[in-house]
């Protein structure tokens, strides 16, 4: 009898703490996954994607044109519309000098684009993007894609041909929002990242080492697409989590690696898998621990949105590893 009430009280205090460990990762990750949090904005109309022959190396070029020309007529569009910021986005990327291997200007926007050459390279990055990232802030996205493919053209060995994806495919969640805390957007992103990679190989073939570069909630996307993806690396940066309680738990034949910066607030994210009213919030395991299993790699002092930055040492390494220079790859 005179234990009853404690037992009460202790489940009491064990059911409150849960609480606050689910509302303290609610609030932390919508602060701090992304620095920058895009504004709310009126949907401006755009027309439907370019229809596009099946990918392949032979029909690269073609696509490419199909897609600026698409992304020119919704550069148009905006206009029309005075969305004088999205029509300079488009017009942007309807350039010559563009390789858009897809694009969509409707709602918060697609685009998948290349840097260098696809279809002759030996080795080949796919950068997965965290919250925020839409065509609206696709400029930053795009300086952090070609920090790397100068970085990798800087220390490529001779006659090692490189590209880069920046792959904006998917609806990212909104900082400020529920949907940051939650897997649902990454498991409807996951089919769309497997299909990138799939056309990745009808492309370039199986030759290519393809390394997955996942930051922030992106990392999130490519731990629900890993299962048996055909990439040979998948790192993960500035990552809550991934969904998996351990790199085995992803069941990739990729070596999995994992960095956070110094000075990278994501640290602070409690690192919870909470079952709430059915929906699970937070991502588990945090990467970097040594119960994850990741081969966890130097990232410098940076904060959220370094790891791109040239000559740090996130990005050198982040080079090496889609160079398959492994043993370079230094570790803290």
């Amino acid at each position: 009898m005179g234990s009853a009430p404690q037992y009460r009280c202790d489940g009491g205090r064990r059911r409150a703490g849960r609480w606050r460990r689910a509302a303290l990762a609610a609030l932390i990750t919508g602060a701090v996954v992304v620095p920058l949090s895009g504004a709310v904005r009126p949907q401006t109309p755009a027309p439907a994607p370019a229809d596009l022959a099946p990918l392949s190396a032979s029909t690269l070029a073609e696509a490419y044109a199909a897609n600026r020309a698409n992304a020119a007529e919704a550069a148009r569009t905006a206009a029309v519309h005075h969305d004088r910021d999205r029509a300079a986005t488009d017009r942007r990327l309807a350039g010559p000098a563009r390789h858009l291997l897809r694009f969509d200007g409707r709602g918060s926007g697609r685009v998948t684009e290349v840097l260098g050459d696809l279809a002759r390279a030996d080795r080949i990055a796919v950068l997965v993007p965290g919250s925020d990232t839409s065509l609206d802030t696709y400029g930053r996205f795009h300086a952090a894609a070609a920090a790397l493919y100068r970085q990798l053209d800087r220390q490529a060995p001779a006659g090692t041909r490189t590209a880069v994806v920046a792959w904006l495919g998917y609806e990212t969640p909104g900082t400020v929002s529920t949907t940051v805390t939650t897997t649902g957007r990454a498991e409807q992103a996951a089919p769309h990242l497997r299909a990138l990679v799939a056309d990745l190989r009808a492309i370039a073939g199986t030759g290519p080492r393809i390394s997955l570069l996942c930051h922030s909630y992106g990392s999130v996307v490519c731990g629900r697409a890993a299962a048996g993806l055909a990439v040979d690396d998948i790192a993960l940066v500035g990552s809550p989590g991934t969904g998996a309680g351990t790199a085995a738990g992803l069941h990739t034949r990729a070596r999995v690696w994992a960095a956070r910066g110094g000075d990278d607030w994501v640290g602070n994210v409690p690192h919870v898998d909470l079952d709430l009213f059915g929906t699970t919030v937070g991502f588990g395991t945090d990467p970097v621990s040594p119960a994850f299993g990741a081969r966890v790699f130097t990232a410098g002092d940076g904060g959220h949105s370094d790891y791109f930055r040239p000559g740090s040492a996130s990005l050198t390494n982040l080079a090496r590893i889609v160079l398959g220079e492994t043993k370079a790859v230094t570790h803290d």
